[in-house]
């Protein structure tokens, strides 16, 4: 097993989690405080530090402590990491179906379960 991770494979297994999607989805509207962040979640404070450790390290989120407040920022680099790969999977499978439909629009008459 490989002990480096990709960051890929840090942002997916991050977002892997509903409870940290939910906190990301939340940081999409704006800065919080860890406290403001545990707020609506139905867990200890120190479950919410855990999964916020998660999201710091797959780079999802950075953090920073002004006095006794910790606040949380969404890092769109990492997120723009994902969408490019899901993307790229996207446009893959678009270019396939698209040349089934072209092959099937050319051979109207071609059964669909014969073999050549």
């Amino acid at each position: 097993m490989l002990h480096y991770q990709q960051p890929l494979d840090l942002t997916f297994q991050a977002l892997a989690d509903p409870t940290r999607r939910v906190m990301v989805e939340r940081l999409s509207r704006g800065p919080a405080s860890v406290s403001e962040l545990a707020k609506p979640l139905d867990m200890s404070l120190s479950a919410v530090v855990q999964h916020l450790a998660v999201l710091e390290q797959s780079g999802l989120v950075r953090s920073e402590k002004v006095g006794r407040v910790r606040t949380c920022r969404i890092a769109p680099k990492a997120l723009s990491g994902a969408e490019k790969w899901i993307a790229e999977r996207r446009a893959s499978w678009e270019r396939r179906l698209d040349r089934l439909g072209q092959f099937l629009a050319e051979n109207p008459d071609e059964p669909s379960g014969s073999k050549r």
